[in-house]
């Protein structure tokens, strides 16, 4: 006897995240991992020492992230109006 195949449903939409709250609490992360080994400074080996250039550079790649976010949204949503409008100048194109 032949089984039946499952229904498939369709994939949900993908979640919206806060891309400013993501970014705010990945740089504070850093933030806070970057003054705990400044201040463990003499207690690290020198071959460690590296990590505190590691969180400032996360710390550094942060702060780019929050001021490039909101001009990338900004960016993304002037690219969709205009395809939208596009879309809508060609629909109103008489043969179209």
């Amino acid at each position: 006897m032949a089984r039946k195949a499952p229904q498939l449903r369709a994939a949900p939409p993908p979640l919206e995240g806060n891309d400013l709250f993501i970014t705010s609490a990945g740089t504070i992360a850093w933030a806070v991992a970057l003054i705990v080994l400044v201040v463990l400074r003499d207690h690290l080996p020198a071959s460690d020492r590296w990590w505190i250039w590691t969180c400032a550079a996360g710390v550094g790649f942060g702060l780019f992230g929050l001021l490039f976010v909101p001009h990338l949204k900004r960016s993304r949503a002037r690219a969709a109006e205009h395809r939208a409008g596009a879309e809508e100048v060609s629909s109103d194109q008489p043969g179209s």
